[in-house]
This record gives C-alpha cells, sequence and structure tokens, in this order.
C-alpha cells in the first residue's frame, strides 16, 4: 500500500486520537485511512460545487438559506 505524509492541524490529530481512545478505530492509521474514503465517497456524491469556490453561498445567508446555520 503507497504511503502518503500529511500535515494536520492539531485539532484534527486530537479529534483522531480521541476516536481512536474510545474504541472506534483500532489505531490512528486506520482512522485516517477510513476517515479519508468516507470523505472521498461523500465528495463523489456530492460533487464539486458548480459555482467558483462556493461563491454565491454567502449571499444566500448559508448552505440551506438560514442566516447563520449551516447544513452538511
Amino acid at each position: 500500500m503507497p504511503q502518503i505524509e500529511v500535515n494536520i492541524p492539531d485539532q484534527i490529530e486530537m479529534q483522531i486520537a480521541q476516536l481512536v481512545e474510545q474504541g472506534e478505530f483500532v489505531s490512528q492509521e486506520e482512522a485516517v485511512e477510513q476517515l479519508l474514503s468516507s470523505g472521498i465517497r461523500a465528495y463523489k456524491t456530492s460533487g464539486p460545487s458548480d459555482e467558483e469556490d462556493g461563491a454565491g453561498l454567502e449571499s444566500e445567508g448559508g448552505m440551506m438559506g438560514h442566516e447563520d446555520e449551516y447544513v452538511f
């Protein structure tokens, strides 16, 4: 399996470590692999936005038209 090196913010690393400690994953390596795979599947399902860099979302007051509520 190919290996890559990724720099992530401390906060993300801490969240991954917590998931491992809680027993959600066996190791950090497994967690990263599973979470990346899930993210890629979600990206493929939703696809990139038709508008560049999300332009236009702000003007509608959030992703679902609510002032300060974002729904993913």
